[in-house]
Order: structure tokens, then sequence, then C-alpha cells
């Protein structure tokens, strides 16, 4: 199933609140929330207390990506704050099988996820225990980035070894996805596309997650 996952990192942070009425109804399926500490990437965004203000103005579930260096230690706090989705990294501090066995005991959906220069094999071991994995298409840290599309080769290796295992594991891209390259992750294998600058400066959001969407489905997996 193709879902939208707009970034709330290209939003008006002033009107965050609206901002997500207004994604909810434009038909977003998640909302994509970076959380940056500034010691993993050289960004700082925002952290669970603000995740849990803005819980209330949505239905729209919470796709919580954590670009902090010990995740493990605030598995609790994104969880009460309520994330329905928490996507850790690979490179990060804390060790991953715990880290992915807290999220899931929490009941909360658990995602990994490279940078541009790991190998996506690194998450392979995991992945019987995973909803989602995300394969970044930019290098994590800013929004507005281009789009890499020498990642496309790890998603299609992931897709290969999920549908080889039987599982139901979505494939998320986050980076420079628009209306000129959703079809090409599409074609990959990707699932779920985060969409930052492409939904949040269009003039016709709903029209661009609509379009997206559209893009998506009809390119989804057809060089596989």
């Amino acid at each position: 199933m193709i879902k939208i996952s707009p970034s709330i990192l290209s939003c008006d942070y002033g009107k965050m609140a609206e901002e997500l009425t207004c994604m909810e109804h434009c038909g977003a399926d998640y909302m994509h929330i970076d959380v940056m500490d500034g010691h993993f990437v050289p960004n700082i965004t925002l952290g669970a207390p603000v995740i849990r203000c803005i819980k209330k103005y949505t239905d729209v579930p919470f796709d919580v990506h954590l670009m902090i260096s010990e995740p493990l230690k605030y598995i609790d706090d994104f969880c009460d704050a309520g994330a329905d989705i928490i996507t850790v990294h690979t490179e990060c501090d804390s060790p991953l099988g715990e880290t992915v066995d807290k999220i899931l005991a929490r009941g909360v959906k658990a995602s990994l996820t490279v940078k541009p220069a790991t190998p996506v094999e690194e998450i392979f071991p995991y992945l019987d225990k995973l909803s989602m994995v995300l394969v970044m298409t930019v290098e994590p840290g800013f929004g507005g980035q281009s789009f890499m599309a020498d990642m496309m080769g790890k998603v299609t290796a992931l897709r290969q070894e999920i549908d080889r295992r039987g599982l139901d594991c979505d494939i998320e891209v986050d980076g420079g996805i628009s209306e000129k390259t959703v079809a090409v992750a599409a074609k990959a294998g990707a699932n779920v596309f985060v969409a930052g600058n492409a939904v949040f400066s269009s003039t016709d959001r709903a029209g661009t997650v609509r379009v997206l969407r559209e893009l998506a489905e009809k390119n989804y997996l057809k060089s596989l």
C-alpha cells in the first residue's frame, strides 16, 4: 500500500497545529517527524514534549525518525508522547537489538534506517521484527536537499530480501522526494514516501499529495 508521509521539518513551526490539520485534510497517511539532537546530526529540531503537545491536533499516525546518538534512553519518552512508528539509525550508539525490543515492548512499530554511506544489509538481521525500513535519499540533518538516485540500489536489495522472507514490512524513502523523483523510488520498491518541501511549499497541497500517490501507485515495482 502506498503511503505519503509529509515531513513537518518543512512546515511553518509557528502554525504547527494548523499545518497538521491541513495535512490530515490533504490525505496524509503519516506525519513524518524528524528529531535531531545536534550531535548525531549537525542540527537541532524538536523533542518529545513538542510531539506530545501536537499529537492532539490530528489522528494521522506519527512517523518519528530519531536522528539522535542514544535513542534507547528516550524510547519511553517518545512512546509516551504519542509516536506510532519509531525509526532509529543503525549508526547510533545504542544497542540495536535492545532498542528495537524496547520499541516493540511499548506497543509501537519499530523501524531502522541507514545513512547513505552505510550498507542496507546492516538492517537484515533485524528485519523479522520491523514494520518499516527507511532508506535515506539525502544525508540526514537538513531539509531541502537533492534526491540521491544512487540509493535506489539499496531499496531494490531491501525489497528483494523482504519479499524473499515473505515479510510484511514497508520501505520508506526520505529526502528530495517530489513529483520528479517519486516514480523512481516506487519503481525500486519503496511504498512510503516522505515529502517535505514538495508538499509544504505547494500552492495546492492536497493536489500535490494526490499526484505523489498516483505517481507512486502507477510506478510501484515496475522495474522488478
